[in-house]
């Protein structure tokens, strides 16, 4: 059996190396080739995993990115769950090494133009829900795809910095609970599980608030035939 480390893995080590160096010296102090020594990599090496000094900051993003647009080509009974769930993966990731996060955050806050570069990671983030929503809710209005995928975008923001910025661990279920409460403001909280017996005329009611995209799929789904 081999020993050596994955790709993923030893990807990894160069990201913690470098957080680790930008943290004790600066960001604009530290080199390519200080960065690739800690790490225990060739430069040539680096520059294949990486693009430049910024590119190992926000290494993470494109992965999860990337990992998203996978989960969300895939078939989804409840589009807006999806969204909802594609955020709690990326909450996951980071709470998964929480000391990781916060030494990322700190170089972040003191570098402007990282700062301006994970504005628009964010941003891309809203970005991919947003259109997810529109293809996969043919019909729905525009103003409630960008919307929800800018309320879900805010929310996992807020809780993961209430990570970051503290030292006590932050369940997944505080995300949950808040994006289960932004569903609810959009009446689009997945019901329970239930079995519904056909009939010459159904009778539905939903929130008045319930975009009429998502009506129209909840009629589509549940109606027989």
């Amino acid at each position: 059996m081999s020993t050596a480390p994955s790709a993923s893995a030893a990807r990894n080590a160069v990201v913690a190396a470098a957080l680790d160096l930008f943290a004790r010296q600066g960001f604009e102090a530290t080199s390519v080739e200080q960065i690739a020594q800690a790490a225990g990599v060739s430069r040539s090496t680096f520059f294949r995993q990486f693009g430049g000094k910024d590119d190992v900051v926000f290494a993470d993003h494109e992965e999860l990115l990337g990992m998203l647009r996978e989960y969300l080509s895939k078939p989804h009974d409840n589009p807006w769950a999806a969204v909802c769930d594609a955020s709690v993966k990326v909450f996951r990731h980071f709470a998964a090494d929480p000391e990781l996060a916060r030494r990322r955050y700190t170089v972040v806050r003191q570098v402007p133009a990282l700062r301006d570069r994970e504005i628009v990671a964010v941003f891309r983030y809203e970005r991919l829900f947003d259109e997810y929503l529109r293809q996969a809710l043919p019909g729905l209005d525009p103003l409630d795809a960008v919307g929800f995928a800018a309320l879900v975008t805010a929310i996992h923001n807020h809780v993961l910095r209430r990570l970051i910025r503290g030292s006590k661990r932050v369940p997944t279920s505080v995300l949950r609970d808040a994006l289960d409460d932004a569903m609810r403001r959009f009446g689009v909280l997945p019901d329970d599980p239930g079995i519904s017996a056909p009939d010459d005329v159904v009778v539905a009611v939903f929130p008045r608030r319930m975009p009429a995209a998502e009506v129209a799929r909840r009629l589509r789904s549940e109606l027989p035939g």
